[in-house]
């Protein structure tokens, strides 16, 4: 099973927020309205999040444009707080009526490898949005540790071969979570389970969500694809109904289309890589002919807040 958060109600919302203390009081309860305002869940809406990069220092700024070999000259780098990012990408979620009923945290939710420390700053600001009826799925990452996951959420069982992994059943299509570790490799026996769960439910459109990019990215940062990325590629190839792999790792918004299979680069929430960049979520609405993605930028007034992208679900007639 992929790593599940519930849904949690009012009161565990303000007990848990209470036990924190300082700042996490004053961080959690600026979005209690917000999570007790009503809003209908809809079960064909998902938020789709990547590389929140959560530090156990609420306060902590980072430079993400500052990198090796990066164009951007000293002094002129953009830097962005992670925790806020994290909280308004939840107001902006919570807002939403009807609200996504499953919201994805597609790896990289930690900011260094994923301490006990970072994972705790994690579950606490993602509260206001369990609060608001959200089941939160996460995914594993480079910078995460999934053994320091287990142990914070105790009621949550190993997968058997020891990863998470696991499948999200919704009415129009099923999404199939990966465990790309902290290298980018996926290993032969989850691509075999892979190709088990897609063929078990080929009568449903399928999308595949891991943290790796599948090839070396082509935007501003040159980072190389996962280990096995071209065998998930052919995997994926061979089989009609499997309609997109979603990424994030790369912190940019990008789209390829390969013949049936579309590739979708989600932004980071946290810090960017190129200057200017666009970061947030992804606001996806499945239909029985397509899934809809639309950019929010936790700076709605930047230029690409917005974008739509649209991911056919229906195979075409061989």
């Amino acid at each position: 099973m992929p790593i599940i958060l519930p849904p949690i109600n009012r009161r565990q919302f303000i007990k848990g927020s209470l036990a924190l203390g300082g700042t996490a009081i004053t961080a959690s309860s600026s979005l209690a309205k917000a999570a007790d305002h009503f809003a209908r869940l809809d079960q064909n809406r998902v938020a789709l999040l990547a590389d929140t990069h959560i530090s156990a220092n609420p306060n902590l700024v980072y430079p993400g444009t500052k990198w090796p070999g990066s164009p951007v000259k000293e002094g002129e780098h953009e830097s962005v707080n992670m925790a806020k990012c994290l909280t308004e990408a939840a107001k902006s979620v919570i807002s939403l009526n009807p609200r996504p009923a499953q919201l994805i945290v597609n790896g990289d939710c930690a900011m260094s490898r994923g301490t006990e420390a970072e994972y705790k700053e994690l579950l606490r600001l993602l509260e206001p949005i369990r609060a608001a009826g959200i089941t939160v799925h996460v995914t594993i990452g480079n910078h995460d540790n999934r053994e320091n996951l287990w142990k914070l959420i105790p009621f949550l069982k190993k997968e058997q071969m020891g990863i998470q992994a696991g499948v999200i059943e919704l009415p129009h299509a099923n999404l199939l979570l990966l465990d790309s570790g902290r290298k980018g490799i996926l290993g032969e026996k989850q691509l075999n389970w892979l190709a088990q769960e897609l063929d078990k439910r080929a009568n449903k459109p399928a999308l595949v969500l891991g943290h790796f990019n599948p090839y070396p990215n082509r935007g501003v940062r040159p980072i190389k694809g996962m280990h096995d990325g071209v065998s998930l590629l052919k995997a994926l190839a061979k089989r009609n109904h499997a309609r997109a792999y979603l990424y994030g790792h790369t912190h940019e918004w990008q789209h390829d289309q390969r013949d049936h299979l579309h590739l979708i680069n989600q932004p980071a929430v946290s810090y960017y890589f190129g200057k200017g960049h666009a970061h947030g979520w992804i606001d996806m609405k499945l239909t029985k002919e397509s899934a809809e993605l639309e950019l929010r930028c936790i700076d709605p007034g930047h230029k690409q807040h917005g974008d739509r992208w649209q991911i056919g679900l229906k195979e075409k007639n061989k």
